[in-house]
Order: structure tokens, then C-alpha cells, then sequence
């Protein structure tokens, strides 16, 4: 095989992502079949867990056309693609901040928020509440007799 261009283009989490699928990476028991390096499944745990594991090609397309009518750099569109902020102060270290006005700011967080996915969310507000719930009632145990209770 012989390289033509090398380091041509930074590729975005998505484009990662997407190649490791291509390759058999899944979150599968059985992926110990695939031909995907330990190392490549550490790079496929953890994006699946970023915003890149709910884009599609179409979205990134659109997001990149959709930029171009604002002053950012390549490598700026990367990292909101990747990093996808969700509030113009989440662009600061982006973009430096002063650089663009303040509507174009708020400009791009739209773009993002109307057309990449929202990221996926690691535990519902009800889970949260419930797991709440449980450690008072261990804590409120604890306290009473200095230990915890057996109350089968």
C-alpha cells in the first residue's frame, strides 16, 4: 500500500467512529471476534459515549455547509462538530472569545442545536432521583445505630 497524501484532513469523532464500526467495533460480547485492536475498542468505548455516536453523515454535510457563512476555521468547525456546545460560552475556548460578535456566537449554537443530535445522556433525571433516594435511606441507617441494619 503506498500513501499518496498523507495528513491531509483532521477527521472528526464521527468519522472515527464510523470507520471503527465499519471495521466490526460494537458494543457486542462477541466482539473479541472482530478484527479491531484493544486499543481501537478504548477509542470506540469512548465515542460512543460523545455526541459523535448520534450524528450521521447527512448532519455533519449539513453543519458544514450551514458554517461556512460565518469566519471559522477548519479546525474551529472540527471542534464544534466534536466538543458540539450547547451554549455560546461553551465556544470561548473554540473561538476566541471577542473574535466573532456576540450574534454570530449565539448564531452558531443554534446551527448546533437545530442540526447535530443532542448527545446521548448517561443516566434519565428519574434514575438520578431514585439513586437519591437509596443513599438517604443507607445514610439515614448509619446514623441511627451507628452501623448499618440487617432488616431481612
Amino acid at each position: 500500500m503506498k500513501i499518496l497524501d498523507g495528513n491531509v484532513n483532521a477527521l472528526t469523532n464521527f468519522e472515527v467512529l464510523d470507520f471503527l464500526r465499519a471495521k466490526g467495533a460494537s458494543k457486542d460480547p462477541t466482539r473479541v471476534i472482530a478484527k479491531v485492536a484493544l486499543s481501537e475498542y478504548k477509542v470506540y468505548d469512548y465515542l460512543v459515549n460523545t455526541a459523535a455516536c448520534c450524528q450521521t453523515r447527512e448532519s455533519v454535510n449539513e453543519f458544514l455547509t450551514a458554517i461556512k457563512q460565518f469566519e471559522v476555521s477548519k479546525a474551529e468547525m472540527l471542534n464544534i462538530l466534536n466538543i458540539r456546545p450547547a451554549h455560546p460560552v461553551e465556544l470561548f475556548p473554540i473561538i476566541e472569545h471577542g473574535r466573532l460578535p456576540d450574534d454570530v456566537t449565539s448564531e452558531i449554537v443554534r446551527l448546533v442545536k437545530t442540526i447535530l443530535p443532542a448527545p446521548p445522556t448517561e443516566a434519565t433525571s428519574e434514575e438520578i432521583t431514585e439513586g437519591g433516594e437509596e443513599g438517604n435511606e443507607i445514610s439515614q441507617d448509619q446514623t441511627e445505630g451507628g452501623e448499618q441494619m440487617d432488616t431481612s
